[in-house]
């Protein structure tokens, strides 16, 4: 039995796109509604099964719906919840997927129309983008995290965790600013490391790259017009990481120049250990 009616879907790339594949598959609501600026978009998503109909004309799209989520870049997500929210029907539930979360849950806290806004992120995507990358495989043993404040509507919390419920493996919940911290050290500095690594390697090397470097930098071929938003509307817990990450390769740096064989194994050991207790999904 469907839990909403209708879920309107803002933005029809990655993983608005793959959300929708998930929605449609599971029979969660009704129907998904598609919201995007093309037509050819909207074409391709309905072919592809992630919408059952879409539409370039917001207030069609959101007017009637239970939950819009807002799939965009995370630039976006802010004038496009403000622009939205006046449109949408009274008690209707606004949702995002955005990969930070302090100044969004900020700007978002009050809406007009008793709308009520949740900050979501799910923990899923590649470096591919577009809805032609899209699918329902790509929430397989995620993680979202909510992303609630004293303010945040319980009766609206509840049925965006009850949303992803059944599309992660597992919901959790974190304040925003511990939330973007967090992101800053597990998400955003690796992408950092793998732009900075492919800049700092030249053309010889590249000409040869071993499998390792092709993992390590994979996540570079990622968008960046999507990552340099990232980068800076999280900016100041993305330098902290920063600052801690060049702390730990200037110790790995030292023992290395000093020929320090035991304190270089005991820093190696250590690594080794807490990525072993990780959890390959």
């Amino acid at each position: 039995m469907p839990v909403f009616d209708r879920v309107t879907i803002v933005g029809l790339g990655l993983i608005g796109g793959s959300l929708g594949m998930v929605i449609r598959r599971k029979r969660l609501a009704r129907e998904v509604v598609g919201l995007s600026r093309h037509s050819a978009t909207i074409r391709q998503a309905k072919q592809r099964r992630a919408i059952d109909w879409g539409t370039t004309d917001a207030r069609t799209a959101v007017a009637d719906a239970d939950v819009v989520i807002l799939a965009g870049p995370v630039e976006t997500i802010i004038p496009t919840a403000k622009r939205l929210a006046p449109l949408m029907r009274r008690g209707a539930i606004l949702t995002d997927v955005g990969s930070t979360k302090g100044a969004i849950v900020r700007a978002l806290g009050r809406l007009p129309h008793g709308v009520q806004f949740v900050g979501a992120h799910p923990l899923a995507g590649s470096e591919q983008r577009g809805i032609a990358a899209a699918k329902p495989e790509l929430f397989a043993c995620s993680i979202c995290v909510l992303t609630p404040t004293r303010q945040t509507n319980r009766a609206a919390l509840r049925t965006v965790r009850q949303l992803w419920t059944r599309v992660a493996d597992c919901v959790v919940t974190m304040d925003p600013v511990t939330h973007d911290r967090v992101l800053a050290s597990m998400s955003h500095l690796p992408h950092v490391i793998a732009f900075s690594l492919m800049a700092a390697t030249d053309a010889s090397a590249r000409a040869i790259a071993p499998r390792s470097f092709l993992d390590m930098t994979r996540v570079a071929k990622s968008d960046p017009d999507l990552w340099d938003d990232i980068f800076l509307t999280n900016r100041a817990p993305i330098l902290a990481a920063i600052d801690g990450f060049t702390r730990r390769l200037a110790q790995a740096r030292a023992h290395i120049a000093a020929s320090d064989r035991a304190a270089l194994q005991q820093f190696l050991r250590h690594a080794n250990r807490l990525r072993t207790n990780l959890c390959d999904c």
